[in-house]
């Protein structure tokens, strides 16, 4: 398994990782975090926030684009230096969410690469926008 070099690289090309998150995965994230926010892991709690349930926790959705980074564009080899976010819906159990990153810059000279992050459900709704900058492997 090899990932693009910033040679192969092109601005606009696209990658693309989807994921149904369920119960188990949130409890699995939860459990290996340490976070263990009512918000996501209890029901009756959650009921009475402002998403009348629960939620997935916003770094798990987060991490499907760390998927696209390392396994496909650029791909395996890839290193993250920086990572915006903005969460704009809530994920919940059940939902399946498409990241996509697309190449929006190289800086060859540093082997760097900025790519454009979003993730959207199975309704088409954005739920997480941003930019990360990457080193390209070798």
């Amino acid at each position: 398994m090899k990932g693009f070099t910033i040679e192969q690289l092109s601005v606009g090309q696209s990658a693309s990782f989807s994921k149904t998150i369920t119960e188990t995965d949130v409890y699995l994230f939860a459990g290996v975090t340490g976070d263990l926010n009512p918000a996501h892991i209890n029901e009756e709690y959650a009921k009475d926030t402002i998403f009348k349930g629960r939620i997935v926790h916003g770094m798990l959705s987060a991490g499907l684009i760390s998927a696209v980074l390392g396994m496909y564009l650029p791909g395996p080899g890839t290193i993250y230096l920086k990572q915006d976010l903005k969460f704009t819906a809530p994920v919940r159990m059940g939902d399946t969410v498409t990241a996509t990153c697309t190449v929006k810059e190289i800086i060859q000279e540093k082997n760097r690469v900025i790519l454009e992050c979003t993730a959207v459900n199975q309704d088409g709704t954005v739920v997480i926008s941003g930019e990360a900058h990457v080193l390209a492997p070798k």
